[in-house]
C-alpha cells in the first residue's frame, strides 16, 4: 500500500506518494486547492493508500501559521469522510526552502522555474513524505 503526502496551500497544494513497497517517495502532482478533496477521493479508488501525510504550517519558532486553520478544516473533513484512510500531521517548517534549493541545485532555468510554479508544492510534499519515512526508521 502507498502512502500519500500532502503540502496544502491557499491556491494550490503538492501531492507526492510512495511506491507500494514505501521504499521510495516521488512527486505525484499539484492540484488546485479547490480541487484536492476530490482528486485525493479519486486516488484512493485507484491506488492502495495506507495512509496520509500532510504538512503542518507552523512558523520557525513554533506558532501555528496562518494556514493551519485551513489545513485543519481538510483534515477534519477528510477524517470525517474517510475514515478508513488515516490521516496525520507532520512538521513541515523550511520544506518550501529545501524544495526552491532543489530546483536551483536540479539546474531548472529562470523561465521553467516561473512558469511552472507547482513544482515547488510538489517538491515539498515529496519531502514532507521522505522526511516522514525517514524518521520511521
Amino acid at each position: 500500500m502507498r502512502i500519500l503526502s500532502i503540502d496544502y496551500g491557499k491556491k494550490r497544494t503538492g501531492i507526492a506518494v510512495t511506491d507500494p513497497l514505501q521504499i521510495i517517495a516521488n512527486g505525484l502532482v499539484t492540484v488546485s486547492t479547490s480541487e484536492l478533496y476530490d482528486f485525493i477521493g479519486a486516488y484512493i479508488q485507484k491506488e492502495q493508500v495506507e495512509r496520509i501525510i500532510i504538512g503542518k504550517p507552523t512558523q520557525p519558532n513554533g506558532q501555528p501559521s496562518e494556514n493551519l486553520e485551513r489545513v485543519e478544516q481538510f483534515v477534519n473533513r477528510w477524517k470525517k469522510h474517510h475514515p478508513e484512510v488515516p490521516i496525520e500531521y507532520y512538521d513541515e517548517r523550511f520544506t518550501s526552502i529545501l524544495a526552491h534549493r532543489t530546483i536551483l541545485d536540479s539546474g531548472i532555468g529562470k523561465k521553467a522555474r516561473r512558469e511552472n510554479k507547482g513544482l515547488v508544492d510538489e517538491i515539498s510534499a515529496t519531502i514532507i513524505l521522505q522526511d516522514w519515512m525517514n524518521a520511521r526508521k
